[in-house]
């Protein structure tokens, strides 16, 4: 699959240092914790995804037609804002 990142996801990882390989990683092995089906101009979802003892969370777009998942952002989940599985909110 073509991963394209957008300019916001490449800032992000930048300063919380992930790489392109890790954000592959969440992709390849992460659970979807949410999915965004009428995101446009294509559907959503949010990824948990781990790599080594680090969660990550990965929003990416899927254009099917052209097999591309589309990067919008990458954050390491708050532990003061998500539960302790970092697969839902706090509260």
């Amino acid at each position: 699959m073509k991963l394209t990142l957008r300019a916001h996801a490449l800032r992000r990882m930048f300063e919380r240092a992930v790489s392109v390989n890790d954000v592959r990683e969440v992709l390849d092995h992460g659970e979807t914790i949410a999915d965004y089906p009428a995101d446009t101009p294509y559907p959503s979802r949010l990824l948990l995804g781990w790599v080594g003892t680090r969660p990550l969370h990965v929003v990416a777009a899927y254009n099917h037609a052209e097999n591309e998942a589309i990067i919008v952002t990458v954050y390491e989940p708050d532990p003061a804002a998500w539960e302790t599985d970092f697969r839902s909110k706090k509260g």
